[in-house]
């Protein structure tokens, strides 16, 4: 069995205002991927060719064993999308539509459609039209989730909920994951989300990916020194420095590749750290783009 349910290998698309750079993206099997990036940085355009909703113009993609386009009807037997702009039938009611998915799709689960009826506090018989946003998120929710997806795609589910509505969208997130065999793709500007409950993360920016690895690597690399240093001094010099900030002796430092042995290598060159913080992922995410953008290397 392959050990990624998605591979995307130098994928681009290019449209007159905004190009996707060979994106090369790998989801491991029963894998949670955060993906991040600003509005308009490619995300939901690399969602919708991953999809087979749009064609790219150059790369390949494999989705659970299958190449799309072509194939995109086998492969969309076992993924479940859900988006921020998915439209129910208004004058319809949630039972209409789950029958109506489960026409469509043989693995659908009714007992499980039940059980998240009531952990989502929904009603079958309530139509589409009488539901807050948050129950219209937790219904399509539902939808993609009863037909038991191998692969989940999540485009901005949580944008506009309230926290609680939030929790419990991402605590069924991390039901699903209970199957080791099920891979979720979960792409958000709100990092805290991501944060939460993804084990992979992949920056875009920009039509292009600029960072893709696991969660604890990432948080483990970046790291904020606080460091006294001597008037007229230069960091120039000073190796895996990302961003610095600050006035006088009082500098902050944000390294990308944080190890003990840069304590050595900072204080020979004159430097007092006085601290070392653990960064967000938020924080590590915006230190990326400005980097990228200022011509640094990551």
């Amino acid at each position: 069995m392959n050990s990624h349910a998605v591979e995307l290998r130098n994928v681009g698309k290019d449209y007159k205002y905004f190009r996707l750079n060979d994106i090369s993206l790998s989801l491991p099997t029963g894998s949670i991927t955060g993906f991040i990036g600003v509005n308009g940085a490619g995300k939901s355009t690399t969602i919708r060719i991953l999809l087979g909703l749009v064609h790219q113009d150059r790369g390949s993609v494999q989705v659970l064993g299958q190449t799309m386009p072509d194939q995109q009807v086998l492969a969309k037997r076992e993924i479940g999308y859900v988006s921020e702009d998915m439209r129910l039938y208004p004058k319809a009611n949630l039972a209409w539509h789950m029958q109506f998915i489960q026409s469509i799709y043989p693995n659908w689960d009714q007992a499980y459609a039940e059980h998240l009826l009531k952990r989502f506090d929904l009603r079958a018989e309530q139509k589409i039209k009488g539901l807050s946003h948050g129950q219209r998120v937790k219904a399509t929710l539902l939808l993609a989730l009863a037909h038991r997806p191998k692969l989940l795609v999540l485009d901005e589910p949580t944008t506009g909920l309230d926290p609680v509505a939030r929790q419990e969208v991402l605590s069924a997130l991390m039901e699903v994951l209970a199957d080791e065999q099920r891979t979720i793709l979960f792409s958000s500007h709100n990092t805290l989300d991501v944060e939460q409950i993804s084990d992979q993360v992949a920056f875009i920016d920009q039509g292009t990916i600029i960072e893709a690895t696991s969660k604890e690597d990432l948080l483990d690399l970046w790291r904020r020194l606080r460091v006294r240093i001597e008037p007229g001094q230069s960091l120039a010099e000073l190796p895996h420095i990302v961003q610095q900030q600050g006035n006088g002796q009082l500098q902050s430092l944000i390294t990308n590749r944080y190890s003990p042995e840069l304590h050595q290598i900072y204080q020979q060159a004159g430097l007092e750290i006085q601290a070392v913080e653990y960064l967000t992922l938020e924080e590590i995410f915006v230190a990326s783009i400005q980097a990228r953008r200022e011509g640094k290397t990551l």
